[in-house]
């Protein structure tokens, strides 16, 4: 797997595919963009991350150059904890829209079946947290494991989880 981070414009933003529809529960539109991997430029597909491995996808847009430093930053800061997404069979793919206008800050976990399951929006200024990006991604893999359970807020793994139900969640709610 090939942690990418994209000098290309060739992708386009994430978009419902009806324009009105949360992205959020429906399926990431495939793209093909150009990537630096490793000091190289490589063509990455996102369908080459989806179905055959067995792996999450976090993707981030950076958002305009002109806040490359910030960008920089986020860029620097996912790619040196690379080896903990890797850990949890996720791939980290960063991918510049710049020319399609003004792009806001994007972050989005895809899951293995290519369906967005997290979404944020963030002014350019506003950076995007790895603490929370693997927190919220351990947590959608969890439930995806134990469907019958939910993450309360703030739940890291090997903290309890709760049923999805006023009932069954007042075990969780006593135990607090």
């Amino acid at each position: 797997m090939a942690c990418g981070f994209s000098v290309s414009s060739a992708a386009a933003p994430l978009a419902s595919p009806k324009g009105d529809l949360p992205l959020v529960g429906n399926k990431a539109p495939d793209f093909e963009a150009e990537a630096v991997f490793n000091q190289e430029f490589i063509k990455v597909k996102l369908s080459e991350y989806i179905g055959e491995k067995i792996c999450d996808s976090v993707l981030l847009l950076p958002g305009l150059h002109v806040r490359l430093s910030n960008s920089s930053a986020e860029i620097t800061a996912f790619s040196d904890r690379y080896e903990e997404f890797e850990k949890i069979n996720t791939e980290v793919l960063g991918v510049s829209i710049d020319s399609v206008g003004i792009a806001l800050r994007g972050l989005f976990i895809i899951d293995k079946e290519g369906v967005i399951q997290h979404s944020s929006i963030n002014n350019l200024a506003i950076g995007r947290s790895v603490d929370e990006t693997l927190r919220t991604l351990q947590s959608l893999q969890y439930v995806q494991e134990n469907p019958d359970e939910v993450c309360p807020a703030g739940w890291k793994p090997g903290e309890k989880s709760m049923k999805p139900d006023p009932k069954d969640s007042k075990e969780y709610f006593a135990a607090i």
